[in-house]
């Protein structure tokens, strides 16, 4: 038989086989735009700004439609209350993990971010008590994000209030931080592993939020076939691995398990109790995955967060300048800020909230999946769909943040000036699947702003009418536009 004759009768019947799944699943899930053979409603969808295309698609389908990213219906879940009533009311069922091809061939389901079922829930389980247990949260932990904050000072003392790009910078203090817990030690600015390892976690983050990856995420047989940025993802992270491996086996050598001194140490101490259980979820692969977790997630979103504040108070000079204010009132010049000064400082602790909801530093989320069929808001969910939960719609609500495109620290105050939370301050997700690192990422921010912003003035190379704070990507983080600044000794 002609080789194009076979070509075109196998493609007739994927395209069939396309249309048959499309329309049975259909007929049980949520409604939403009508899906082509085999690529789905990908072309409906803008890989430079997936958040935006969600806004405008719930404005016809409202808040809770299907789309097929190639030949998969993956759920949306637009605005609070949806996003609410999955994540927290039903949170168990929504707990899985989604489909993310890139993470699944390098993580193998191993980790703390993208396992699912008993080994993620072992693994977040014993994550959580041992950062708890190491001073996450407490006086130890803070003392070294004090001790840090000091450094990314003297640092900066060095630029002499010459124009810089802080994208290094900034990176390299919560990485510190994370390289104390995870395996105690704190590395030089100038070290050379050090900006190795920085340069590769700061690559794969801009990569991971390209448009390619966004196509690659969608169609996962691009990923082994074709050419492109994901294999430099793939070195990258085998280069980190290695690293970490490395340290592991140190931490093997030195073990004393009465005396443990980090998380490493922890969880050998943990594998040797549980290796009498076969079931046991405590392995090698999973403590190398687990560290890299930690150390991506640890490093990259609070140094783009902490990026983003410098640009838009160099864009908002007014509220940068009542920042400073509050400073020198509570804190003053003679000691570190501490976590202590917070509640004596409701502007200030406004401005790192407003910094965390304008930016929407994670628009859609990390996907989840649902862990059994589940009937959700008269519709049915198979085990295993994937689901969106779009956090951009929620940090965005007009209702709870009036001119929410407005960069204003007023939307955490009441009308006396006092902090004031909102249910809808979803920065690090929210339900079974929130942040780990959550209460680790909020201790940075706050005291690596105000200690910068206690030793520094911020000077802008641009008109404030001229800096631009809209993000360069929009994909699975949103990044800053490139930008210098000097750091003025005060």
């Amino acid at each position: 038989m002609d080789p194009a004759v076979v070509l075109v009768f196998i493609l007739s019947c994927l395209v069939l086989l396309s249309l048959w799944r499309q329309r049975s699943e259909r007929g049980k899930l949520p409604p939403g735009p009508t899906p082509l053979p085999l690529i789905g409603n990908f072309l409906q969808i803008d890989v430079k700004d997936i958040s935006r295309s969600l806004t405008n698609l719930s404005k016809v389908y409202g808040p809770m439609f299907t789309l097929y990213m190639g030949m998969k219906p993956t759920v949306v879940l637009h605005g609070y209350e949806a996003v609410k009533e999955a994540l927290i009311d039903h949170g168990e069922e929504f707990a899985g993990r989604g489909s993310f091809p890139m993470a699944e061939r390098l993580n193998k389901g191993f980790g703390i971010i993208f396992s699912s079922g008993s080994r993620w829930k072992e693994t977040r389980r014993f994550t959580l008590m041992t950062l708890r247990n190491l001073g996450m949260g407490k006086r130890s932990i803070e003392d070294c994000v004090q001790e840090e904050a000091q450094c990314l000072v003297e640092e900066l003392r060095k630029t002499n209030g010459s124009p810089c790009d802080p994208t290094f910078i900034l990176s390299c203090a919560p990485c510190n931080v994370i390289c104390s817990i995870i395996f105690q030690k704190r590395f030089d600015y100038k070290d050379h592993h050090f900006l190795t390892l920085m340069e590769k976690v700061n690559e794969n983050s801009r990569i991971l939020s390209s448009p390619w990856l966004q196509v690659c995420n969608n169609f996962s047989s691009l990923i082994d076939y074709c050419p492109g940025s994901h294999h430099t993802i793939t070195k990258n992270f085998n280069y980190i691995r290695s690293y970490l491996l490395e340290k592991i086996k140190e931490h093997q050598e030195s073990l004393d398990d009465a005396n443990p001194r980090d998380f490493i140490d922890c969880y050998l101490i943990k594998m040797k109790q549980a290796n009498h259980n076969q079931q046991s979820e405590f392995s090698l692969e999973n403590l190398a995955i687990t560290l890299s977790d930690l150390f991506a997630a640890g490093t990259e979103t609070t140094s783009t967060t902490l990026r983003y504040a410098l640009l838009l108070l160099l864009k908002h000079p007014h509220v940068t300048a009542k920042v400073q204010e509050e400073i020198d009132q509570v804190v003053g010049r003679d000691r570190s800020p501490s976590m202590q000064d917070r509640s004596r400082m409701p502007y200030t602790d406004a401005m790192v909230h407003e910094v965390q909801r304008f930016i929407d530093l994670v628009p859609t989320n990390l996907p989840h999946a649902v862990t059994c069929d589940i009937k959700f808001r008269d519709f049915f969910i198979p085990k295993g769909t994937t689901i969106i939960t779009s956090l951009s719609s929620v940090l965005h609500d007009s209702k709870e943040f009036p001119n929410p495109e407005v960069f204003d620290p007023g939307h955490f105050l009441d009308k006396n000036g006092n902090f004031k939370k909102s249910d809808y301050f979803m920065p690090f997700s929210t339900g079974k699947r929130i942040c780990a690192g959550e209460g680790l990422a909020r201790m940075e921010l706050f005291l690596f702003l105000t200690t910068i912003l206690q030793n520094f003035k911020l000077k802008s190379l641009v008109h404030t009418k001229d800096i631009d704070t809209n993000p360069v990507v929009n994909g699975l983080t949103s990044l800053p536009p490139p930008f210098q600044l000097c750091f003025i000794p005060v």
